[in-house]
């Protein structure tokens, strides 16, 4: 069975590590048909409970997934093959315009906050027993939350926009369940979801956030939870209007078992307003990251949400890591307090770059699209094609395939490290890895 390979074991564990020993191996492929579970059990000698329980963990870990009468099959994305490593690397005279940092000219200094965090600790030393949350930054996100027209409702803290949407998504929903994600979307959400043991279902974006047929279809389909960027989406650079937030609620008001999670990508970096869809379904939470706007180190996102979710969420995490250092909650602390940097300022900054690369492709006959954030989208006819060309040409952009499903081939081009003198290179690469005539181009 399964070609030359033969799955071993006799308990469950064994039975799952012969599985992924042959996965890491390569004896057993993406896609692949495992056994059916009677058929292994009498392969094996064993009870069909115990191929059972070994096919369970493998599901949980998101080793494989089960369709039903389709039977069980390995992953063909699994889960330990990040879409992180579909990046091109920039070898030396090559730009790098795909990791989606941020500009460090735009991030503030830390060496008085770093200070200040530690004068407060030794202060008041944190030790085991001491809440979870800083009163201050608690006051602080919450202040900021109601100024957005966010519910109040609990917070907590986690390491970052990743860690709370899969606490969020670990306190709620069990493998097998679907999830409604944006595509194209985040990366590292797409590679989340499947090794939650969850199963992703693509919803189209424009520039104004999910098209609402499209995630009427989803919820349709009984999804069990919707993720939504609100501002920033990476990497279209979507942000969700007022109009399109309103037609939006009103489809997830219709299913009110459905867990929502707003990630508020854009936060301190762009100055489009904030137009929430929180409190619209039983369970819900909107995230908030420091990353863009304090720099990626600073491991902190403060979220809200019903009760039940947040207090689950803190409750896991104390069986866990505990709490998200003081020092770095201080640290957040003190920036946002002293108003370390002007979002405006840096909305701006990143406005003029995106606003600058998108008009001269448009000039050159190419389509792209950056609403809001750091991040041009640039759709293509041939993804590999256009990514090799343009890293021949001195540009290394991001490959689509690091942030689709099922929509269209694109590349992700950042724009935080070009200079005005870049525009204008960039945007006659693009265009002629993709193949556009030159008689296109407009002045």
């Amino acid at each position: 069975m399964l070609g030359e390979y033969r799955i071993e074991g006799r308990r469950a564990s064994e039975i799952a590590a012969s599985v992924e020993r042959a996965i890491g191996a390569g004896e057993l492929q993406p896609g692949e048909v495992l056994p059916p579970l009677r058929e292994l059990a009498v392969e094996l000698a064993v009870n069909p409970n115990t191929v059972a329980s070994a096919y369970r963990t493998l599901r949980d870990r998101g080793v494989i997934e089960t369709a039903g009468r389709r039977g069980s099959r390995v992953r063909p994305r699994p889960a330990t093959t990040p879409r992180e490593a579909l990046r091109v690397e920039a070898p030396p005279g090559v730009r790098e315009v795909s990791d989606g940092n941020p500009d460090p000219a735009l991030l503030p200094p830390l060496e008085g906050a770093l200070a200040e965090a530690a004068a407060r600790g030794a202060r008041r030393p944190v030790l085991y027993g001491s809440p979870a949350v800083d009163d201050d930054l608690e006051a602080l996100a919450r202040a900021a939350f109601l100024r957005d027209r966010v519910p109040e409702a609990p917070i907590a803290v986690t390491s970052g926009s990743l860690d709370a949407i899969e606490r969020v998504l670990a306190a709620h929903l069990r493998p097998g369940d679907t999830v409604a994600v944006e595509d194209p979307g985040w990366g590292s959400l797409l590679d989340l979801i499947p090794a939650l043991g969850l199963r992703p279902v693509p919803v189209a974006v424009d520039d104004d956030g999910p098209l609402p047929g499209r995630l009427a279809r989803a919820l349709q389909e009984g999804v069990r939870a919707v993720v939504v960027t609100d501002r920033a989406q990476n990497p279209t650079g979507a942000a969700v209007t007022r109009a399109r937030a309103t037609e939006l609620r009103i489809l997830l008001a219709e299913h009110p078992g459905v867990l929502l999670i707003e990630d508020d990508h854009g936060h301190g970096i762009v100055d489009l307003p904030l137009h929430p869809l929180s409190a619209v379904t039983d369970h819900w939470v909107l995230v908030r990251s420091t990353a863009k706007a304090y720099g990626p180190d600073l491991r902190l996102a403060v979220l809200t949400g019903d009760a039940v979710t947040v207090d689950r969420v803190r409750g896991r995490q104390r069986l866990g890591p505990g709490w998200v250092s003081h020092l770095l909650q201080d640290t957040v602390t003190h920036l946002w307090r002293t108003s370390a940097i002007d979002p405006h300022h840096i909305a701006a900054a990143y406005g003029r770059r995106r606003d600058a690369l998108i008009r001269a492709l448009a000039e050159r006959g190419v389509r792209a699209r950056g609403r809001s954030g750091m991040n041009v989208w640039v759709p293509v006819p041939d993804e590999t094609g256009a990514v090799a060309r343009l890293l021949h040409a001195g540009w290394a952009v991001a490959p689509g395939a690091r942030f689709r499903m099922q929509s269209p081939p694109g590349v992700r081009i950042t724009v935080s490290g070009l200079s005005e003198a870049d525009i204008a290179p960039v945007a006659d690469a693009v265009a002629a890895a993709i193949g556009v005539a030159e008689g296109r181009r407009y002045e």
